[in-house]
């Protein structure tokens, strides 16, 4: 099986140091991948078009965080190739999904080679498209991601999202949107369309939710007020949120989301909507 892996120095925890440990311990595992450095979405579907070219079956080891990954899925084709991931970047939320503890045990795990099909979100709005691997952010949780500074990201980490949402606190916006499914509707004011139970690291929004499992989960905020959101951050600080009384969830295969809010997805702005959401079920094999 040939192999890839992409590098971004960019992403969060990334060093020449732990780039090389990985190397040293995939080649003792007899694994010697042709490398890829990479900083943005250009340039990694830029290598992934030659990837989906090339005859399969394929490893592709992304030693990058959630973005750099999800950028690797929206660039392969579907079933081109088994996906590993290796927590280099600032949250790891689908390193911890799967339960890889360490950048160690990420590789012990590829060299092994157990894999599970998994399944990924596509969200389609205006004229485009966009895979999702964790989740689908709409309303403030989308506006809170569009105004993260790329330069606060750098240096603060996570706590360039704290930074971003004490502005949006500030800035409050009360107008709502609905989300419907062929089943039902709900008026909120933030959506999360999870394909994972985890958001923002390992903090647990959507306990049914997995990227192994089949459907999708919209978890609903329907207050407006700083208060609501306020008692649901302490409820997912206390891993009490599927008891909050402030959240509504709804599982469906499919979602459309109307009005003109803005979208994040695996923590990148996107855009705006309205948008539809559906699963994409059985996306290719993934290293657990």
């Amino acid at each position: 099986m040939k192999t890839f892996l992409f590098a971004n120095p960019a992403s969060g925890r990334h060093s020449s140091v732990r780039l090389q440990f990985v190397l040293e311990r995939l080649r003792a595992g007899g694994i010697i991948p042709e490398i890829f450095q990479v900083r943005t979405p250009a340039e990694i579907s830029s290598c992934c078009i030659g990837i989906n070219r090339e005859c399969g079956p394929h490893l592709v080891i992304v030693a990058g965080g959630d973005g750099t990954f999800n950028a690797v899925v929206n660039g392969l084709n579907p079933g081109t190739a088994t996906l590993a991931v290796l927590p280099f970047g600032t949250s790891n939320v689908l390193a911890a999904e799967i339960g890889i503890a360490s950048i160690e045990d990420g590789v012990a795990r590829i060299v092994t080679g157990k894999t599970r099909s998994f399944s990924i979100g596509l969200l389609e709005h205006e004229s485009s498209s966009h895979r999702f691997v964790l989740m689908a952010g709409i309303g403030l949780d989308g506006a809170v991601v569009r105004d993260v500074q790329p330069i606060a990201k750098k240096f603060l980490k996570q706590g360039a999202y704290a930074l971003s949402a004490l502005k949006r606190a500030i800035h409050w916006d009360t107008s709502l949107f609905e989300v419907r499914t062929p089943e039902s509707a709900v008026t909120c004011h933030t959506a999360i369309i999870c394909n994972a139970s985890r958001y923002g690291g390992n903090f647990i929004l959507s306990p049914g939710s997995s990227p192994f499992s089949s459907g999708l989960s919209a978890v609903c905020i329907t207050g407006n007020t700083r208060r609501t959101y306020l008692n649901n951050a302490l409820d997912l600080l206390r891993g009490r949120s599927e008891k909050s009384r402030g959240l509504i969830r709804i599982d469906s295969s499919t979602f459309e989301v109307k009005g003109n809010q803005p979208i994040q997805i695996d923590g990148d702005f996107v855009g705006y909507g309205p948008a539809r959401l559906s699963e994409l079920a059985d996306f290719a094999r993934i290293i657990v």
